[in-house]
């Protein structure tokens, strides 16, 4: 499949990553392009043995996939370069927060196959969640590798598009909640005497092992933490400490703004249409 990327940045570079090692993609079929960093497109092409292309876009190459990873607030400008790559037949694909299968057909005057995803940057890494949304007119074969594309970077799973903004918040933002959590925990035991080091290092395999007992133990995550927390242990005060200070409804007003900025970077999308 003939693949153009466009944009250069931690997404496109994530799943590059992944579906090269998989095989999913061969480097010889793949163009990324970049609107405005040179240096980023000349590292990216370099690191994966991938085709540059450089704007202004060529009009005279049409891809059988494109897939849209540029900042959301760019797509709008990008749109009308993206047009010539595009025939009937090309497969569409965004991974742009907040941005709608709606939204792109009109930027784009595309009324073909669009399908729509979130991952996150564990792509990179072959351990991404990704929600995966289709319109009508992709073909049996474009949705089987739509879903074995992004199979190949982790856990993909097909949702209706209205599920979209939510599990932007909780599985696109997740990773980073995670790294704020293990921030926190090494900042909190160097700050009581632990050495910087140390602390990485028991903080980053406490995180491994506990994802790892979430994943092959078969035991839902408050189980497992209660299995931990004994009366009257050391958990258990670390614990009721937390639920002092409220971080279990701190967790839901994350997630909740989170989703509750997907759809307003959708809603900017369409005021900008309008100016």
């Amino acid at each position: 499949m003939k693949t153009l990327f466009v944009g250069a940045g931690s997404m496109a570079h994530a799943l590059l990553n992944g579906a090269l090692e998989a095989r999913v993609l061969e480097k010889e079929n793949v163009y990324v392009t970049n609107r405005s960093n040179r240096q980023r497109l000349t590292e990216v092409t370099n690191h994966f043995g991938v085709n540059g292309v450089h704007a202004p876009l060529p009009s005279h190459e049409p891809f059988d996939v494109v897939i849209l990873a540029m900042k959301p607030k760019d797509f709008q400008s990008a749109a009308p370069a993206v047009k010539h790559f595009l025939t009937g037949d090309t497969l569409v694909i965004s991974v742009l927060a907040g941005i709608g299968i709606e939204q792109i057909r009109e930027a784009l005057s595309f009324n073909g196959a669009i399908a729509r995803a979130m991952p996150n940057t564990s792509a990179s890494v072959g351990r991404s969640a990704t929600a995966v949304t289709c319109n009508g007119s992709l073909s049996e074969k474009q949705r089987e590798w739509t879903m074995k594309f992004f199979s190949s970077v982790g856990l993909a799973v097909e949702v209706p598009e209205e599920q979209m903004d939510l599990i932007t918040a909780v599985s696109g933002s997740g990773p980073a909640y995670i790294y704020y959590v293990a921030e926190m925990l090494e900042k909190a035991a160097v700050d009581l005497g632990l050495h910087s080091e140390l602390a990485k290092a028991l903080i980053r395999e406490t995180i491994s092992g506990a994802s790892m007992m979430l994943e092959k133990s078969g035991l839902e995550a408050e189980i497992l933490r209660k299995n931990v927390t004994s009366p009257g242990g050391t958990t258990e005060a670390g614990i009721s400490v937390l639920d002092k200070y409220g971080v279990s409804e701190a967790f839901t007003h994350c997630v909740d703004a989170a989703k509750n900025r997907s759809k307003e970077m959708g809603s900017e999308l369409l005021l900008n249409r309008v100016k």
